[in-house]
């Protein structure tokens, strides 16, 4: 117990060592044989295991030399090394020592552990390498530890029958499934997320292939095996995800800020970012949803089929493949090219700038302005949590030109940050640069059906746009219409 209880580091000589030393020193005689007295000990060897003081180090030789012939296999503590000290803890008396949870969470109380159930059903869902089979230590064959603390040999006995199961044995392996015994692969409990705050972390594992551990071992032996930068943020992942679509095999892992989607033959990884309501895109039009977000609607506002959390086909529809896809809830998502389902907004050409933007259904009017410009923005270099689109000037372009409207799209990434980017939705869209969405407003060269070129620049409402180094600037409707070389730099500003 001490032995899986220590913190991962060091050779596992030493850690056994180090354990076994642990126990020896919290020895009370006597005190100890009740069972009050053996809870105790086991307080004391636990308060240790946690954080080993430095000394224990130090003069290890009766204990080195005292070590059995067959060391524990470093896959088991390696994987729980990687838990939170109190998960760790919680894991080895629950699942290793086979404690009942009324049991464990009393102990843990012992140890200071504010919140002792959480902790536990994190180590319920815990999933560790499985060994072919456990071996015990015999007894017989141990020779005590005898220093000046005189530990008796039923101590020592005592000791090693809490290694049950601490003997691995291994055999030979692809080299996807060696990689796999560095990477934990853990999923939330199936109830999870109505016992807590909602996060990506309480998303429980859905799919017919969850509870396949060859699959998911060979899904995350290739994620872990994945070139660098591609590779998981941490020694854990989550399992989001692992069944069939279309009758192709397909596993989703996500750890820290990064997604990954495996099939067989094909491991894609890309930024999640923290919003823990986003939809997965699975491949095929399906999406995977928050296990709260139960109903989604189609942009028609008929209920969208879904099985297992997973959404019937769904696509935009536009010819670039981008744009809304469906509602949930309160606010509509849509695909803007990420690994997830970006939360879209809209502002209409009359709503002054500076205003709070809330979570709304886009009407049939957003929806059709954001099946314009999600064709006509470029696709994000990164992927995208939100976008919020501004549609700060509406009207018809002079000299012979049609109706168009200048957006403003803010994109919130999924791994941090924010920019704005201008887009004139025009017979032919074109960007016209940077902009600020609190206070829209963006100029461009545009070339008239005449075939003359004037330089145009529109703001949000409440503000007039101003040019320098343009001639005969005029400004209307809060348009500015001025002539010019083409490509002349120009200093815009609104005021």
């Amino acid at each position: 117990m001490a032995y899986f209880v220590l913190p991962g580091r060091g050779k596992r000589v030493y850690r056994l060592a180090i354990a076994r030393r642990i126990v020896d020193s919290s020895a009370r005689g006597a005190r100890d044989r009740s069972a009050a007295g053996h809870a105790r000990r086991r307080t004391r060897v636990l308060r240790r295991a946690l954080r080993p003081p430095r000394r224990l180090q130090i003069g290890l030789g009766p204990w080195l030399r005292a070590l059995p012939a067959r060391l524990p296999d470093p896959a088991l503590t390696a994987a729980l090394s990687r838990l939170d000290p109190y998960v760790r803890v919680a894991y080895v008396l629950r699942i290793v020592e086979g404690m009942p949870r009324y049991a464990v969470r009393d102990q843990l109380i012992e140890l200071r552990v504010r919140d002792p159930w959480r902790v536990i059903r994190a180590a319920e869902v815990v999933e560790v390498p499985v060994p072919r089979r456990a071996d015990r230590f015999e007894p017989a064959l141990l020779r005590p530890v005898r220093t000046r603390s005189v530990l008796p040999f039923a101590a020592a006995v005592l000791l090693t029958a809490a290694l049950v199961g601490a003997l691995l044995t291994t055999e030979r392996e692809g080299p996807r499934e060696a990689a796999a015994r560095g990477l934990s692969l853990v999923a939330a409990a199936p109830g999870a997320w109505t016992r807590g705050a909602r996060s990506l972390d309480v998303w429980p594992a859905r799919g017919d292939l969850a509870g396949d551990r060859a699959f998911t071992r060979r899904a995350a032996g290739a994620w872990a095996a994945a070139p660098e930068g591609r590779r998981p943020d941490s020694g854990a992942a989550q399992l989001l995800y692992a069944g069939r679509l279309d009758g192709a095999p397909l596993a989703v892992m996500r750890s820290g800020g990064r997604l990954a989607r495996y099939a067989p033959g094909r491991l894609d990884v890309a930024a999640i970012g923290a919003d823990p309501s986003a939809p997965i895109a699975l491949g095929g039009g399906r999406y995977l949803l928050a296990p709260w977000d139960a109903r989604p609607e189609t942009l028609a506002g008929r209920r969208l089929a879904t099985s297992g959390g997973v959404t019937a086909p769904v696509r935009p529809g536009t010819e670039c493949g981008r744009g809304p896809l469906f509602h949930l809830g309160s606010r509509t998502v849509g695909d803007l090219g990420g690994a997830r389902a970006a939360v879209l907004g809209h502002r209409a050409p009359d709503r002054r700038p500076g205003g709070r933007d809330g979570q709304a259904r886009l009407g049939r009017t957003a929806r059709s302005f954001w099946e314009r410009l999600a064709c006509a923005v470029p696709a994000p270099s990164r992927p995208v949590s939100a976008a919020m689109a501004f549609d700060f000037w509406s009207g018809t372009l002079p000299h012979g030109g049609r109706h168009a409207d200048w957006a403003c799209t803010r994109f919130t990434y999924a791994d941090g940050g924010a920019a704005a980017f201008a887009t004139l939705l025009a017979a032919e869209p074109q960007g016209t640069g940077a902009c600020d969405a609190g206070r829209p407003v963006s100029g461009t060269w545009w070339r008239a059906p005449s075939g003359r070129w004037y330089y145009l620049a529109a703001a949000g409402r409440g503000l007039v746009p101003h040019a320098e180094g343009v001639r005969r600037p005029v400004t209307r409707d809060r348009l500015l219409r001025a002539g010019g070389v083409p490509g002349t730099p120009v200093a815009l500003t609104a005021r």
